[in-house]
């Protein structure tokens, strides 16, 4: 996958970085603040990205999702916060909880990989990754369609 990451924290960025380039993805950018985050959206046409919530011009990583979901381009939320995300995630596949262990952030990207590619994961989803209420609900090998009545 072709990733954006967008984080105001360059060491925690870089660390992101070297597991997401050791998993075998290409880092096409990375953005402090969410000019320099839709600027390289639309420049480096990313297939997946990690946004965090707080970023250097504010807490407008909310809009950079957004912006991405108007894309339609996949991403989650790494965040300190996240009680700050939106209940219908901003178009999110889900949020990984700051801090994280990398264990919890590559079984994280093994699954989103997964269902970025279109294929139907295998596994339920880590406890490192939160979904979406928008995804449903994955149980062993299959996955539930979200529930009306689920806020």
């Amino acid at each position: 996958m072709k990733v954006l990451i967008v984080e105001d924290e360059i060491l925690l960025a870089m660390e992101l970085e070297s597991e997401v380039e050791a998993a075998g993805h290409e880092i096409v950018g990375m953005a402090a603040d969410s000019r320099e985050a839709i600027a390289l959206v639309e420049a480096a046409e990313p297939e997946f990205a990690f946004v965090d919530i707080h970023l250097l011009d504010g807490p407008t990583g909310i809009a950079v999702g957004q912006s991405l979901a108007l894309r339609e381009i996949p991403y989650v939320f790494v965040s300190g916060n996240v009680k700050r995300i939106p209940n219908d995630f901003a178009g999110a596949l889900g949020a990984i909880e700051k801090p994280y262990t990398m264990n919890g952030l590559q079984n994280a990207l093994a699954f989103i990989e997964s269902y970025v590619n279109g294929h139907q994961p295998v596994l339920s989803p880590p406890p490192s990754l939160l979904l979406s209420p928008a995804l449903g609900t994955f149980s062993g090998d299959a996955v539930a369609e979200p529930s009306a009545d689920r806020p």
